[in-house]
Protein backbone atom coordinates (compact mmCIF):
# COMPACT_ATOMS: atom_id res chain seq x y z
CA UNK A 1 0.00 0.00 0.00
CA UNK A 2 3.10 2.03 0.84
CA UNK A 3 4.00 2.58 -2.99
CA UNK A 4 0.62 3.28 -4.22
CA UNK A 5 0.92 6.50 -2.28
CA UNK A 6 4.15 7.00 -3.80
CA UNK A 7 2.96 6.60 -7.25
CA UNK A 8 -0.28 8.66 -6.76
CA UNK A 9 1.83 11.84 -5.23
CA UNK A 10 4.19 11.33 -7.87
CA UNK A 11 1.82 10.87 -10.69
CA UNK A 12 0.06 14.27 -9.29
CA UNK A 13 3.73 15.74 -8.72
CA UNK A 14 4.42 14.90 -13.33
CA UNK A 15 1.02 16.64 -14.00
CA UNK A 16 1.66 19.83 -12.59
CA UNK A 17 5.14 19.64 -14.02
CA UNK A 18 3.86 18.94 -17.10
CA UNK A 19 1.07 21.61 -17.30
CA UNK A 20 4.00 24.36 -16.08
CA UNK A 21 6.38 23.07 -17.94
CA UNK A 22 9.70 24.73 -15.91
CA UNK A 23 12.32 26.24 -17.73
CA UNK A 24 15.92 23.61 -17.39
CA UNK A 25 17.55 25.51 -14.59
CA UNK A 26 14.66 25.53 -12.93
CA UNK A 27 13.82 21.62 -12.90
CA UNK A 28 15.14 20.84 -9.35
CA UNK A 29 12.98 23.70 -7.57
CA UNK A 30 9.87 22.71 -9.59
CA UNK A 31 10.35 18.82 -9.05
CA UNK A 32 10.39 19.46 -5.13
CA UNK A 33 7.52 21.87 -4.92
CA UNK A 34 5.16 19.93 -7.29
CA UNK A 35 6.19 17.25 -5.11
CA UNK A 36 5.38 19.02 -1.70
CA UNK A 37 2.43 20.22 -2.97
CA UNK A 38 1.02 17.05 -3.75
CA UNK A 39 1.49 15.68 -0.92
CA UNK A 40 -0.28 18.63 0.97
CA UNK A 41 -2.80 18.32 -1.31
CA UNK A 42 -3.34 14.55 -1.24
CA UNK A 43 -5.00 12.24 0.93
CA UNK A 44 -2.33 10.61 2.39
CA UNK A 45 -2.00 9.14 5.94
CA UNK A 46 1.48 8.65 7.64
CA UNK A 47 3.95 8.09 4.71
CA UNK A 48 7.10 7.16 5.38
CA UNK A 49 10.47 9.07 4.35
CA UNK A 50 11.12 5.83 2.16
CA UNK A 51 8.05 6.46 0.22
CA UNK A 52 8.47 10.35 0.49
CA UNK A 53 11.92 8.85 -1.02
CA UNK A 54 10.85 6.82 -3.49
CA UNK A 55 8.43 9.11 -5.13
CA UNK A 56 10.47 11.68 -5.94
CA UNK A 57 13.18 8.89 -7.19
CA UNK A 58 9.91 8.41 -9.58
CA UNK A 59 9.37 11.81 -10.35
CA UNK A 60 13.27 12.58 -10.95
CA UNK A 61 13.21 9.69 -13.35
CA UNK A 62 10.78 10.36 -15.12
CA UNK A 63 11.25 14.20 -15.59
CA UNK A 64 15.17 12.80 -16.39
CA UNK A 65 14.30 10.32 -19.30
CA UNK A 66 10.77 12.14 -20.65
CA UNK A 67 12.34 11.98 -24.30
CA UNK A 68 12.84 8.01 -24.01
CA UNK A 69 9.78 7.91 -22.17
CA UNK A 70 7.57 9.56 -24.53
CA UNK A 71 9.14 7.74 -27.54
CA UNK A 72 8.39 4.39 -25.85
CA UNK A 73 5.19 5.54 -25.28
CA UNK A 74 4.18 6.45 -28.87
CA UNK A 75 5.46 3.67 -30.30
CA UNK A 76 3.12 1.55 -28.37
CA UNK A 77 -0.21 3.93 -28.57
CA UNK A 78 -1.06 3.00 -32.14
CA UNK A 79 -2.30 6.81 -33.50
CA UNK A 80 -1.83 8.84 -30.56
CA UNK A 81 0.54 11.46 -30.41
CA UNK A 82 1.53 12.37 -26.81
CA UNK A 83 0.76 16.18 -27.03
CA UNK A 84 -2.93 14.59 -27.81
CA UNK A 85 -3.41 12.37 -24.94
CA UNK A 86 -5.23 13.49 -22.00
CA UNK A 87 -2.42 15.26 -19.71
CA UNK A 88 -3.83 13.03 -16.69
CA UNK A 89 -3.75 9.85 -19.11
CA UNK A 90 -0.07 10.93 -19.94
CA UNK A 91 1.50 11.49 -16.72
CA UNK A 92 0.24 7.99 -15.61
CA UNK A 93 1.72 6.49 -18.52
CA UNK A 94 4.87 8.42 -18.27
CA UNK A 95 5.06 6.73 -14.49
CA UNK A 96 4.33 3.28 -15.57
CA UNK A 97 6.83 3.20 -18.47
CA UNK A 98 9.38 4.71 -15.91
CA UNK A 99 8.81 1.90 -13.19
CA UNK A 100 8.51 -0.84 -15.71
CA UNK A 101 11.87 0.08 -17.55
CA UNK A 102 13.87 1.28 -14.54
CA UNK A 103 12.86 0.06 -12.17
CA UNK A 104 14.54 -3.22 -11.37
CA UNK A 105 12.08 -4.53 -8.20
CA UNK A 106 8.76 -4.09 -9.36
CA UNK A 107 7.17 -6.48 -12.17
CA UNK A 108 5.29 -5.43 -14.91
CA UNK A 109 1.47 -6.38 -13.65
CA UNK A 110 2.24 -4.87 -10.36
CA UNK A 111 2.78 -1.33 -12.41
CA UNK A 112 -0.11 -1.80 -15.14
CA UNK A 113 -2.66 -2.73 -11.98
CA UNK A 114 -1.37 0.68 -10.16
CA UNK A 115 -1.51 2.43 -13.64
CA UNK A 116 -5.26 1.19 -14.28
CA UNK A 117 -6.07 2.34 -10.22
CA UNK A 118 -4.56 5.74 -11.16
CA UNK A 119 -6.85 6.49 -14.22
CA UNK A 120 -9.84 4.77 -12.42
CA UNK A 121 -9.70 7.48 -9.64
CA UNK A 122 -8.10 10.74 -11.52
CA UNK A 123 -9.12 10.40 -15.52
CA UNK A 124 -11.86 10.13 -17.84
CA UNK A 125 -14.39 6.91 -18.46
CA UNK A 126 -11.72 5.55 -20.95
CA UNK A 127 -8.59 6.51 -19.18
CA UNK A 128 -8.34 2.75 -17.32
CA UNK A 129 -9.28 1.15 -20.70
CA UNK A 130 -6.81 3.56 -22.53
CA UNK A 131 -3.96 3.05 -20.00
CA UNK A 132 -4.30 -1.08 -19.92
CA UNK A 133 -3.97 -1.34 -23.82
CA UNK A 134 -1.01 1.06 -23.31
CA UNK A 135 1.24 -1.13 -20.65
CA UNK A 136 -0.39 -3.91 -21.87
CA UNK A 137 1.38 -3.49 -25.30
CA UNK A 138 5.17 -2.65 -23.66
CA UNK A 139 4.45 -6.64 -22.08
CA UNK A 140 2.95 -8.35 -24.71
CA UNK A 141 5.89 -7.93 -26.94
Amino acid sequence: MSRRYAREAAMQALFQLDMIKPAQDNEDKAQKEALDSSWQAGDFKKVSEIDKGYAAALVKGVRAGLQSIDEIISKKSHGWKISRMAAIDRSILRLAVYEMKYIEDVTPGIVINEAVELAKKFGTDESARFVNGVLGAMVDK
